[in-house]
Protein backbone atom coordinates (compact mmCIF):
# COMPACT_ATOMS: atom_id res chain seq x y z
CA UNK A 1 0.00 0.00 0.00
CA UNK A 2 2.75 2.43 0.91
CA UNK A 3 4.56 1.69 -2.34
CA UNK A 4 1.35 2.31 -4.32
CA UNK A 5 0.76 5.84 -3.06
CA UNK A 6 -0.56 7.98 -0.22
CA UNK A 7 -2.50 6.09 2.46
CA UNK A 8 -5.05 7.14 5.05
CA UNK A 9 -5.53 4.95 8.10
CA UNK A 10 -7.40 4.94 11.40
CA UNK A 11 -6.49 3.67 14.86
CA UNK A 12 -8.86 2.16 17.42
CA UNK A 13 -8.59 0.56 20.83
CA UNK A 14 -10.47 -2.59 21.91
CA UNK A 15 -13.65 -1.95 23.92
CA UNK A 16 -13.84 -2.86 27.61
CA UNK A 17 -17.63 -2.75 28.01
CA UNK A 18 -20.87 -3.22 26.07
CA UNK A 19 -21.25 0.55 25.73
CA UNK A 20 -17.74 0.88 24.31
CA UNK A 21 -18.45 -2.03 21.97
CA UNK A 22 -21.54 -0.27 20.59
CA UNK A 23 -19.67 2.99 20.14
CA UNK A 24 -16.86 1.26 18.27
CA UNK A 25 -19.30 -0.59 16.02
CA UNK A 26 -20.93 2.73 15.15
CA UNK A 27 -17.54 4.33 14.51
CA UNK A 28 -16.44 1.50 12.21
CA UNK A 29 -19.71 1.78 10.30
CA UNK A 30 -19.34 5.55 9.91
CA UNK A 31 -15.71 5.39 8.79
CA UNK A 32 -16.06 2.46 6.38
CA UNK A 33 -17.28 4.71 3.50
CA UNK A 34 -13.95 6.56 3.66
CA UNK A 35 -12.27 3.33 2.49
CA UNK A 36 -9.26 3.44 4.81
CA UNK A 37 -6.06 1.88 3.52
CA UNK A 38 -5.85 0.01 6.82
CA UNK A 39 -6.99 0.25 10.41
CA UNK A 40 -4.90 -0.53 13.48
CA UNK A 41 -6.00 -1.81 16.87
CA UNK A 42 -4.07 -1.15 20.08
CA UNK A 43 -4.21 -3.03 23.32
CA UNK A 44 -4.06 -1.65 26.82
CA UNK A 45 -1.89 -4.34 28.37
CA UNK A 46 -2.59 -7.68 29.97
CA UNK A 47 -3.82 -10.98 28.59
CA UNK A 48 -7.51 -10.01 28.55
CA UNK A 49 -6.90 -6.84 26.54
CA UNK A 50 -4.58 -8.71 24.19
CA UNK A 51 -7.35 -11.22 23.51
CA UNK A 52 -9.84 -8.42 22.83
CA UNK A 53 -7.38 -6.93 20.36
CA UNK A 54 -6.97 -10.30 18.65
CA UNK A 55 -10.72 -10.80 18.44
CA UNK A 56 -11.33 -7.32 17.02
CA UNK A 57 -8.45 -7.44 14.52
CA UNK A 58 -9.40 -10.87 13.18
CA UNK A 59 -13.08 -9.88 12.94
CA UNK A 60 -12.21 -6.77 10.93
CA UNK A 61 -9.88 -8.77 8.70
CA UNK A 62 -12.45 -11.50 8.09
CA UNK A 63 -15.08 -8.88 7.25
CA UNK A 64 -13.13 -8.03 4.11
CA UNK A 65 -14.00 -4.32 4.06
CA UNK A 66 -10.83 -3.15 5.83
CA UNK A 67 -7.24 -4.34 6.17
CA UNK A 68 -6.34 -4.69 9.85
CA UNK A 69 -3.06 -4.19 11.69
CA UNK A 70 -2.54 -5.55 15.20
CA UNK A 71 -0.50 -3.81 17.87
CA UNK A 72 1.82 -6.12 19.80
CA UNK A 73 3.69 -5.26 23.01
CA UNK A 74 6.65 -7.45 23.87
CA UNK A 75 8.16 -6.24 27.17
CA UNK A 76 7.14 -8.57 29.98
CA UNK A 77 6.62 -11.55 27.66
CA UNK A 78 8.60 -14.64 26.74
CA UNK A 79 9.75 -15.41 23.21
CA UNK A 80 7.63 -18.55 23.18
CA UNK A 81 4.53 -16.57 24.13
CA UNK A 82 5.13 -13.91 21.48
CA UNK A 83 5.89 -16.58 18.88
CA UNK A 84 2.52 -18.21 19.56
CA UNK A 85 0.74 -14.84 19.32
CA UNK A 86 2.36 -14.11 15.96
CA UNK A 87 1.50 -17.57 14.64
CA UNK A 88 -2.11 -17.13 15.73
CA UNK A 89 -2.34 -13.88 13.79
CA UNK A 90 -0.70 -15.47 10.77
CA UNK A 91 -3.15 -18.38 10.88
CA UNK A 92 -6.03 -15.88 11.06
CA UNK A 93 -4.82 -14.10 7.92
CA UNK A 94 -3.50 -11.02 9.71
CA UNK A 95 -0.08 -10.19 8.31
CA UNK A 96 0.28 -6.55 9.37
CA UNK A 97 1.60 -5.84 12.88
CA UNK A 98 2.81 -2.86 14.86
CA UNK A 99 5.78 -3.98 16.96
CA UNK A 100 6.01 -2.04 20.23
CA UNK A 101 8.16 -2.36 23.30
CA UNK A 102 5.59 -1.20 25.83
CA UNK A 103 5.90 0.06 29.38
CA UNK A 104 7.77 -1.82 32.06
CA UNK A 105 5.12 -3.89 33.92
CA UNK A 106 4.08 -2.85 37.42
CA UNK A 107 3.93 -6.51 38.44
CA UNK A 108 7.47 -7.52 39.54
CA UNK A 109 6.77 -11.05 38.35
CA UNK A 110 6.53 -9.77 34.76
CA UNK A 111 9.66 -7.63 34.73
CA UNK A 112 11.92 -10.58 33.88
CA UNK A 113 11.17 -10.26 30.17
CA UNK A 114 12.92 -11.96 27.27
CA UNK A 115 12.47 -8.72 25.34
CA UNK A 116 14.12 -5.37 25.99
CA UNK A 117 13.06 -3.31 22.99
CA UNK A 118 10.64 -3.33 20.08
CA UNK A 119 13.51 -4.24 17.75
CA UNK A 120 13.64 -7.64 19.49
CA UNK A 121 10.00 -8.20 18.51
CA UNK A 122 10.66 -7.09 14.92
CA UNK A 123 13.40 -9.71 14.65
CA UNK A 124 11.10 -12.43 16.03
CA UNK A 125 8.28 -11.48 13.65
CA UNK A 126 10.72 -11.82 10.76
CA UNK A 127 11.54 -15.34 11.95
CA UNK A 128 7.91 -16.38 12.34
CA UNK A 129 6.38 -15.28 9.04
CA UNK A 130 6.01 -12.86 6.16
CA UNK A 131 4.66 -9.90 8.13
CA UNK A 132 4.52 -6.25 7.18
CA UNK A 133 5.94 -4.66 10.31
CA UNK A 134 5.43 -1.15 11.59
CA UNK A 135 7.18 0.50 14.53
CA UNK A 136 6.54 3.64 16.56
CA UNK A 137 8.39 6.92 16.11
CA UNK A 138 8.31 9.96 18.40
CA UNK A 139 8.99 13.32 16.73
CA UNK A 140 9.74 14.89 20.12
CA UNK A 141 11.72 11.84 21.27
CA UNK A 142 10.59 8.79 23.21
CA UNK A 143 9.75 9.70 26.84
CA UNK A 144 12.42 7.27 28.08
CA UNK A 145 15.18 8.47 25.73
CA UNK A 146 18.02 10.29 27.43
CA UNK A 147 18.31 12.77 24.55
CA UNK A 148 17.08 13.32 21.01
CA UNK A 149 20.32 12.14 19.37
CA UNK A 150 20.19 8.73 21.07
CA UNK A 151 16.47 8.49 20.33
CA UNK A 152 17.11 8.93 16.61
CA UNK A 153 19.98 6.41 16.69
CA UNK A 154 17.82 3.69 18.23
CA UNK A 155 14.85 4.56 16.03
CA UNK A 156 17.01 4.27 12.90
CA UNK A 157 18.26 0.86 14.04
CA UNK A 158 14.70 -0.31 14.72
CA UNK A 159 13.25 1.08 11.51
CA UNK A 160 16.03 -0.46 9.43
CA UNK A 161 14.65 -3.85 10.51
CA UNK A 162 10.99 -2.93 10.00
CA UNK A 163 8.97 -1.80 6.96
CA UNK A 164 7.57 1.54 8.08
CA UNK A 165 6.94 3.73 11.12
CA UNK A 166 3.91 5.54 12.51
CA UNK A 167 4.56 8.61 14.62
CA UNK A 168 3.10 9.73 17.87
CA UNK A 169 0.74 12.63 17.14
CA UNK A 170 2.32 16.06 16.75
CA UNK A 171 1.21 19.53 15.71
CA UNK A 172 3.81 21.25 13.50
CA UNK A 173 5.09 20.25 10.07
CA UNK A 174 8.71 20.88 11.05
CA UNK A 175 8.55 18.07 13.61
CA UNK A 176 7.88 15.46 10.92
CA UNK A 177 10.29 17.02 8.42
CA UNK A 178 13.08 17.07 11.02
CA UNK A 179 12.41 13.47 12.08
CA UNK A 180 12.49 12.16 8.50
CA UNK A 181 15.59 14.19 7.68
CA UNK A 182 17.48 12.96 10.73
CA UNK A 183 16.60 9.35 9.90
CA UNK A 184 17.77 9.87 6.33
CA UNK A 185 21.07 11.23 7.64
CA UNK A 186 21.42 7.93 9.51
CA UNK A 187 20.87 5.96 6.31
CA UNK A 188 17.19 5.06 6.78
CA UNK A 189 14.54 6.16 4.28
CA UNK A 190 11.64 3.85 5.15
CA UNK A 191 8.15 5.45 5.09
CA UNK A 192 7.23 7.39 8.24
CA UNK A 193 3.48 7.90 8.54
CA UNK A 194 2.54 11.03 10.50
CA UNK A 195 0.07 10.49 13.34
CA UNK A 196 -2.78 12.99 13.53
CA UNK A 197 -5.00 13.81 16.50
CA UNK A 198 -6.69 17.21 16.76
CA UNK A 199 -6.77 19.15 20.02
CA UNK A 200 -10.50 19.70 20.50
CA UNK A 201 -10.59 20.77 24.17
CA UNK A 202 -8.40 22.95 26.36
CA UNK A 203 -8.03 20.10 28.84
CA UNK A 204 -6.62 17.99 26.01
CA UNK A 205 -3.50 20.19 25.95
CA UNK A 206 -2.23 18.78 29.25
CA UNK A 207 -3.26 15.22 28.41
CA UNK A 208 -1.32 15.30 25.17
CA UNK A 209 1.75 16.72 26.89
CA UNK A 210 1.59 13.83 29.37
CA UNK A 211 1.60 11.44 26.39
CA UNK A 212 4.83 12.93 25.06
CA UNK A 213 3.43 15.41 22.52
CA UNK A 214 3.67 19.00 23.72
CA UNK A 215 1.21 21.35 22.06
CA UNK A 216 3.12 24.37 20.68
CA UNK A 217 2.50 27.77 22.25
CA UNK A 218 1.14 29.17 18.99
CA UNK A 219 -1.60 26.52 18.85
CA UNK A 220 -2.39 26.95 22.55
CA UNK A 221 -2.88 30.67 21.91
CA UNK A 222 -5.22 29.92 18.97
CA UNK A 223 -7.31 27.58 21.09
CA UNK A 224 -7.48 29.98 24.02
CA UNK A 225 -8.60 32.79 21.71
CA UNK A 226 -11.21 30.48 20.19
CA UNK A 227 -12.45 29.71 23.68
CA UNK A 228 -12.87 33.42 24.43
CA UNK A 229 -14.76 33.93 21.19
CA UNK A 230 -16.87 30.78 21.03
CA UNK A 231 -16.43 28.66 24.12
CA UNK A 232 -16.00 24.90 23.87
CA UNK A 233 -17.51 24.68 20.33
CA UNK A 234 -15.08 27.35 19.19
CA UNK A 235 -12.12 25.43 20.63
CA UNK A 236 -13.24 22.28 18.84
CA UNK A 237 -13.65 24.07 15.50
CA UNK A 238 -10.25 25.71 15.79
CA UNK A 239 -8.62 22.41 16.72
CA UNK A 240 -10.13 20.75 13.66
CA UNK A 241 -9.02 23.67 11.49
CA UNK A 242 -5.44 23.40 12.78
CA UNK A 243 -5.39 19.64 12.10
CA UNK A 244 -6.61 20.19 8.53
CA UNK A 245 -3.85 22.77 7.99
CA UNK A 246 -1.22 20.34 9.27
CA UNK A 247 -2.52 17.49 7.09
CA UNK A 248 -2.41 19.66 3.98
CA UNK A 249 1.15 20.73 4.76
CA UNK A 250 2.18 17.11 5.27
CA UNK A 251 0.66 15.95 2.00
CA UNK A 252 2.28 18.85 0.15
CA UNK A 253 5.59 17.78 1.73
CA UNK A 254 5.23 14.26 0.30
CA UNK A 255 4.25 12.48 3.51
CA UNK A 256 3.46 8.83 2.63
CA UNK A 257 0.01 9.11 4.18
CA UNK A 258 -1.95 10.18 7.25
CA UNK A 259 -2.70 8.03 10.30
CA UNK A 260 -5.62 9.27 12.41
CA UNK A 261 -5.93 8.53 16.13
CA UNK A 262 -9.71 8.28 16.43
CA UNK A 263 -10.20 7.51 20.14
CA UNK A 264 -13.00 5.23 18.83
CA UNK A 265 -15.01 8.20 17.62
CA UNK A 266 -15.60 9.15 14.00
CA UNK A 267 -16.83 12.73 13.98
CA UNK A 268 -13.55 14.69 14.10
CA UNK A 269 -11.82 12.27 11.72
CA UNK A 270 -14.67 12.50 9.21
CA UNK A 271 -14.65 16.31 9.39
CA UNK A 272 -10.92 16.46 8.74
CA UNK A 273 -11.18 13.92 5.94
CA UNK A 274 -14.03 15.83 4.29
CA UNK A 275 -12.00 19.06 4.30
CA UNK A 276 -9.02 17.31 2.76
CA UNK A 277 -10.56 15.05 0.16
CA UNK A 278 -14.12 16.15 -0.65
Amino acid sequence: MLRAGSTHSFEFFPPKSDDEELRLERTLFELAPLHPSFVSVTYRGGAASRQRTFDLVTRIQRGGAMTAMAHLICVGHSRAEMRDILKNYQDAGVTNVMALGGDIPDDPALVASEFSHASDLVELAREVGDFSIGVAAHPQGHPRSKDLASDRHFLAKKLALADFAVTQFFFELDEWVRLVGELRDLGVDKPVLPGIMPVTTLSGIERMAAMGANVPASLVARLEEANLQGGAPGVRSEGIRAAVELCRQLLESAAPGLHFYTLNQSTATREIYAELFS
